[in-house]
């Protein structure tokens, strides 16, 4: 079995020779399989960790499989709960029909062949898979542009492309190093698409935007009652990330505990959910990116070394954009062709002094700034070509002779957003989720800025 199809699977059964059979062939198919013995060891590993597959045989002492199920269905969601398969030697049309009721894919009938088993197995770790991929993946998969989503020709960045492709091949752990706007992202994306890993989950997790009292249970999970609040067991990132990859960007904001825990994944390839009294093993490529020099944060202590040569195995550094400006022409193109679709408003091209201006620029925001740029001129320009004039209304490009920048920065940009907002609400005939829709916010942040700028 190829280690894409792995799965964790409780396998509840109070006749040993049966769970010992069973747990045996499924083991030797690649699989981790915890086993127990009754309905109440069952609740507690449920209540511990997470599982792919839970197989569950309906005639026990004390408690059925059945009462467990239904308890399951009613304390866990949907998208939290195992595949249950049921084995039953005694199997009612009622019993069938309240079991697929409650969620349990299929049944087994005793005696049955351990090759029925081992099939049900792949179909369930897989359907658990492909719900994975639904909900984090589908909207990765489509690139936009060639390299998924990388653009570029000039020297620097073909070397960054071919560097990522290269280590694709492999599982390596890969670091990518560069200033804030640089595509750290892209490039994690374009590593794991082109990996054998590609069918698998790319589970991505931006370590600043997470407290640091909670990213320790966003990152391995939590059982039920681990802590104040925790009402159900809880799957990581890294149990959903098994097979795939994770990308854990801003890796430098990551706090002491949070590392060591991170050092442990990287060297044992396992982990323990909050209040687990089990580790889980995991299979899963990490890909971390950082705008921090992680080397000066060794040197203070702010993070460990250890981790530091765990993680920088594979170092990809993108280049800012003002080193390499060759590559500004066709990002420009790019990105007017992006926000022309997206709003719908027929640009026919830029004109060469257009170009000029936005390659003399410094894009302190590096290539998130520029598309920013190309999006605001898209929306505030009234003919069909992008000129000079309308890139430097911006207020951010157009600098004084000085090299200062303008002393009237904030008020121009606001000015382009208060512009903007009424631009938009007059094409989409002050229909707001339109309007929103043509500037590519939400409807509520369309909201904070039309009660920020007093916009009825």
């Amino acid at each position: 079995m190829t280690s894409t199809m792995r799965g964790s699977i409780l396998l509840v059964d109070d006749e040993e020779k049966i769970r010992k059979r069973l747990g045996l062939a499924l083991r030797d198919e690649g699989h981790e399989v915890v086993e127990a013995t009754s309905v109440r060891d069952a609740q507690r590993l449920l209540l511990q960790r997470s599982f792919d597959l839970f197989v569950v045989d309906n005639m026990m002492p004390g408690m059925t499989g059945m009462e467990l199920i239904r308890e399951i269905s009613q304390t866990t969601p949907a998208a939290e709960r195992p595949q249950i398969v049921m084995m039953t030697a005694h199997g009612s049309t009622q019993l069938v029909r309240e079991a697929f009721k409650l969620g349990v894919v299929d049944f087994l009938e005793k005696p049955f062949e351990v090759d029925e088993l081992i099939a049900l197995a792949r179909r369930a770790v897989k359907q658990v898979r492909t719900e994975t991929e639904r909900q984090y993946l589908i909207s990765e998969r489509d690139a936009e542009f060639n390299h998924y989503g990388l653009v570029g020709r000039s020297r620097a960045m073909q070397e960054v492309i071919a560097r990522a492709d290269l280590v694709a091949q492999t599982k390596s752990t890969v670091l990518i190093t560069g200033e804030t706007g640089t595509g750290k992202e892209m490039v994690a994306r374009l590593v794991h698409h082109r990996s054998a890993q590609r069918d698998m989950p790319l589970i991505k997790v931006n370590c600043a935007a997470i407290p640091e009292t909670l990213l320790e249970s966003e990152l391995f999970g939590h059982v039920r009652g681990a802590f104040t609040g925790a009402t159900m067991t809880k799957r990581g990132k890294f149990a959903l990330a098994d097979g795939g990859s994770i990308f854990l960007d801003e890796i430098g904001t990551l706090g002491i505990g949070v590392q060591a825990k991170l050092l442990r994944v990287l060297q044992e390839r396992e982990f323990e959910p909050l209040g687990a009294e089990r580790t889980q093993s995991v299979d899963v490529r990490v890909i971390a990116a950082t705008n921090r020099d992680l080397k000066q944060m060794v040197a203070e202590g702010r993070f460990q070394e250890d981790l530091y040569y765990r993680l920088n195995v594979i170092p990809i550094e993108i280049p800012p954009l003002r080193e390499r400006r060759d590559d500004i022409p066709v990002l420009v193109e790019h990105f007017v062709a992006k926000h022309t679709l997206r709003t719908g408003k027929p640009i026919d091209r830029v004109d060469d002094e257009a170009v000029q201006v936005l390659q003399r620029n410094e894009w302190p925001g590096n290539v998130r700034e520029l598309e920013n740029t190309i999006e605001r001129a898209v929306v505030l320009t009234t003919g069909r070509i992008l000129t000079a004039a309308s890139i430097s209304t911006i207020g951010t490009i157009s600098a004084p002779a000085s090299g200062l920048p303008s002393s009237r920065l904030r008020q121009n940009i606001e000015w382009v957003e208060r512009e903007t907002i009424r631009r938009a609400l007059d094409q989409a005939g002050g229909v707001k989720k339109d309007a929103a829709e043509l500037m590519g916010i939400s409807q509520r942040a369309l909201s904070y800025y039309l009660a920020k700028y007093r916009i009825a």
